[in-house]
């Protein structure tokens, strides 16, 4: 059996549930249903934009989106959604 090689984070997660350092959750499945709503919510794609752009950064937008493994579209809606909820940060 091939061993997973884990990062240092990834290392520092399972020292912890091994030493039991974990507890579980009281009302699992009522979270669980609770946070399934948040995120189908959160997901939702339930209005449609059109927007010009140029030829070159359409391009560029396609190629990391093959590199990322995702259709271009959902790259830019991801693009949009992590700059509406402030996530996108921009480099110094």
């Amino acid at each position: 059996m091939k061993k997973i090689k884990l990062d240092s984070y990834e290392e520092s997660i399972l020292r912890d549930f091994e030493a039991g350092e974990f507890k579980p959750v009281k009302n699992s499945a009522k979270l669980l249903k609770e946070h399934a709503v948040y995120a189908r919510n959160t997901l939702k794609k339930n209005k449609r934009i059109n927007i010009r752009i140029s030829g070159k950064d359409l391009e560029i937008i396609q190629n990391k989106a093959v590199t990322e493994g995702l259709p271009y579209q959902t790259l830019i809606s991801s693009l949009i959604h992590k700059y509406a909820s402030g996530q996108l940060v921009e480099r110094v």
